[in-house]
């Protein structure tokens, strides 16, 4: 594990603070700041895990005005929190999970209108794990699919920033602070304040968030790759996609020589045959 040094006591005691989102600064609705880009955080609690026919049981987001010099929070501009009731139970193990019951929700249901609004004055959403969220987000609020994603999981560089995992809570623990986890206001809250934190001597996560906002990504795919390279293309972490039946992966600009190369030398005997597309901006996190 790796805490940030100000967490250990002078005593080698690990010193942790629960987080709960009170110290945010509250900004009006209609403010405006040359310097600031205004970044909505969301969070979503799902009936399970298939992106396609699981529902929405709760709702969280909250739109930020982050500095766009130094990923310093400047505050609040807006929020929304709301339970949905999927008109299905919820099952046992989501109810573990997250605390949520069939009485919770029963009766609710999310405010479209409301969310169409904060999510509309965003330049970009933040979430941890945007690939996730982004396809259900998609597919109840049309508005969604024209919006430039983050991912905080895979748009930081966490190892480079000495932490050898990515989970949420385990990233806030190793900042210093615990919350409570999977309540969606509660994940989003310990998210803004994760990738706003201050550490001495390094640039603050939420920076890198924003530049890699307005960096274009691509795809690489294996076309026609022989059946027996499969595993050293799935050890090389590129996903297989049934439909367009290649392995593929996501690499930046300056990863994609590197790659062309590998799988020239690795798959085709010398010479590159596979292809490489630019995910436009809106596109990134798309299912």
């Amino acid at each position: 594990m790796t805490f940030l040094k100000k967490t250990i006591s002078h005593n080698q005691k690990i010193e942790l603070y629960k987080f709960t989102g009170e110290s945010f600064v509250n900004l009006p609705e209609n403010y405006h700041n040359e310097d600031a880009v205004k970044v909505c955080f969301l969070d979503l609690e799902t009936t399970g895990l298939n992106k396609q026919q699981c529902k929405i049981i709760e709702f969280a987001a909250k739109l930020t005005a982050i500095d766009k010099n130094s990923g310093e929070l400047l505050g609040v501009i807006n929020s929304y929190q709301s339970f949905n009731d999927p008109e299905e139970s919820i099952g046992a193990e989501i109810t573990r999970v997250t605390g949520i019951t069939d009485d919770d929700v029963k009766g609710h249901s999310l405010d479209w209108e409301l969310v169409s609004t904060l999510i509309g004055n965003a330049d970009i959403i933040v979430a941890h794990n945007a690939n996730f969220d982004r396809a259900f987000m998609d597919r109840y609020l049309p508005l969604s699919k024209d919006k430039v994603w983050v991912c905080s999981v895979n748009d930081i560089n966490w190892t480079e920033r000495g932490f050898g995992a990515k989970g949420q809570e385990i990233l806030c623990i190793w900042h210093g602070f615990y919350y409570e986890s999977h309540r969606a206001m509660y994940d989003v809250d310990a998210l803004i304040h994760l990738v706003t934190h201050d550490i001495e001597g390094v640039s603050k996560a939420s920076l890198e968030l924003l530049e890699n906002a307005a960096n274009p990504s691509y795809i690489i795919a294996a076309l026609n790759s022989p059946f027996e390279t499969k595993d050293i293309l799935k050890a090389r972490k590129y996903r297989w996609n049934p439909e367009k039946r290649y392995w593929w992966k996501k690499v930046l600009f300056e990863e994609i020589e590197i790659e062309k190369e590998w799988m020239a030398d690795n798959i085709y005997n010398g010479h590159f045959q596979g292809k490489v597309d630019e995910i436009g901006f809106t596109e990134k996190y798309k299912n």
